[in-house]
């Protein structure tokens, strides 16, 4: 019963998180390659650096602090709160604001990781003799980067997005713990601190 009244949560928030990190590590990926020793792929790679060095509840509570307190007046952001609040009616709503801040905190060292693979795989996929050969018949560099490059590169990747969502699962904890997210991973830490096994 307990199991099935958070579990959700903490899906939804993993879910979330790999999502974003997908989606933002494979579009700083490519353009740290397609940029490479530049000023942006210097940045993706010590952006990167830094999350990966920096545990999550440590970032938790550099976000919490910068965007649920001392932005919140101009971002309406909540530093605590869960998926479901109760109005003043009585009724659940969906409170799809209060998932930002765990998200982004969770899928920092996951979108770091997805910037390295993404970039590494991408270099050497664009040093592959068939991408010589397109760009040599004429083909777009864009077509090349999009068409063969970027199907190519994505497999690596993609594989490892997969694999990393239990880790995110198990991350959780203190994340969850940090926002006051009532999910699997707070009911596992209220569990360890009352010894109830």
């Amino acid at each position: 019963e307990t199991i099935g009244k958070h579990l959700p949560a903490t899906i939804i928030l993993a879910l979330s998180s790999i999502i974003l990190a997908s989606l933002l590590g494979i579009t700083l990926g490519i353009l740290a390659a397609l940029y490479k020793d530049t000023w942006i792929d210097r940045s993706a790679l010590v952006f990167s650096a830094l999350n990966i060095s920096l545990p999550s509840f440590v970032s938790g509570l550099i976000i919490m602090w910068v965007f649920g307190f001392l932005l919140r007046d101009i971002l309406h952001l909540n530093h605590v709160g869960t998926l479901w609040i109760t109005n003043d009616f009585g009724e659940k709503e969906l409170c799809l604001k209060n998932l930002i801040l765990p998200t982004v905190t969770l899928g920092l060292r996951p979108l770091a990781l997805v910037v390295q693979l993404t970039r590494s795989s991408m270099l050497d996929v664009m040093n592959m003799d068939y991408i010589r050969t397109a760009r040599a018949k004429g083909v777009g560099f864009t077509k090349v980067v999009v068409k063969h490059a970027l199907k190519n590169a994505l497999n690596p990747v993609v594989t490892a997005i997969s694999g990393w969502f239990a880790g995110l699962m198990a991350g959780a904890i203190f994340v969850e713990n940090i926002f006051n997210w009532q999910g699997i991973g707070s009911k596992v830490f209220d569990a360890l601190l009352q010894k109830d096994l």
